[in-house]
């Protein structure tokens, strides 16, 4: 299926921007993957892209996935004058917030902490190397990341091989809380931003940036904007202490995933 992209879709950008650890490249096309749903994208021409999806996949999945009912190019526009913001803006144009797998995606920042972005694909891969479902595609055979109940179940030996270290008790909290109620993380959807951050951060190991980057790129709360390490030293570099992205609302995500995008490939300006 062909389809056409009119607003900023910058798939090299999206798999560099550090929300998602399990795109790759494949034959020319991107791959990505949430839950059990795997999507090949290549590009075509500067505004068509090829998908291996049927168009009800598409639809259902892989807009809502892409945020592409939501008008970036607005989003860029509507940023004040602010000669860091519009410059990181233009360099990060094309990436989109993705809409990813509560569970995977709790998971996969609970492991981030204190790792590269590597490290972080390689301990992911390796998780669902060793427990997840193999799914056939046309491409590869891949494995979906393992769910909470068999997570729950790993021995500390087993995910120590896959690097996760000190953060075995997390994810073993985690899954333990997620697996032993397979609704709970769809049930925190309809909680307002205050209570889903403090529901995020009953689970062992789940601090401020954690929680909310799982609020950001799996709950789509578009307000939340988190500060890791490159993004404090943003605000104490460039805005003298004060935080910048409250002050974008409901584009305040956005905002901060250009910057973090930006200050991650231009390092000798903090």
């Amino acid at each position: 299926m062909i389809i056409t992209m009119l607003d900023d879709f910058d798939l090299q950008k999206i798999a560099d921007s550090g929300q998602c650890f399990r795109c790759r490249q494949i034959h020319g096309a991107y791959r990505f993957i949430t839950g059990k749903n795997v999507i090949y994208i290549k590009p075509e021409s500067s505004a068509q892209y090829s998908v291996s999806c049927t168009p009800k996949e598409w639809e259902e999945t892989w807009i809502p996935y892409f945020d592409l009912k939501r008008n970036y190019k607005y989003a860029r526009d509507s940023i004040a004058p602010d000669g860091f913001m519009e410059k990181a803006a233009d360099f990060g144009k094309g990436i989109r917030i993705l809409r990813q797998d509560a569970w995977e995606t709790l998971a996969s920042f609970i492991i981030s902490q204190r790792k590269s972005i590597p490290a972080i694909k390689k301990a992911v891969e390796a998780l669902a190397g060793s427990y997840g479902e193999v799914i056939h595609t046309e491409y590869e055979d891949i494995h979906a990341f393992p769910s909470a109940s068999i997570l729950s179940k790993a021995t500390d030996s087993s995910l120590a091989d896959c690097g996760l270290g000190y953060r075995i008790p997390y994810i073993k909290h985690a899954a333990s809380t997620v697996g032993g109620n397979h609704m709970l993380l769809k049930s925190w959807d309809s909680l307002d931003d205050t209570s889903l951050l403090s529901m995020l951060k009953t689970i062992h190991g789940v601090g401020d940036k954690v929680a909310s980057c799982v609020m950001l790129f799996a709950y789509g709360r578009m307000s939340s904007a988190p500060v890791d390490t490159w993004i404090h030293k943003i605000i104490e570099e460039k805005y003298a202490g004060h935080n910048p992205f409250p002050m974008y609302q409901n584009n305040a995500g956005i905002m901060q995933q250009y910057a973090f995008y930006y200050i991650q490939r231009h390092k000798e300006e903090v």
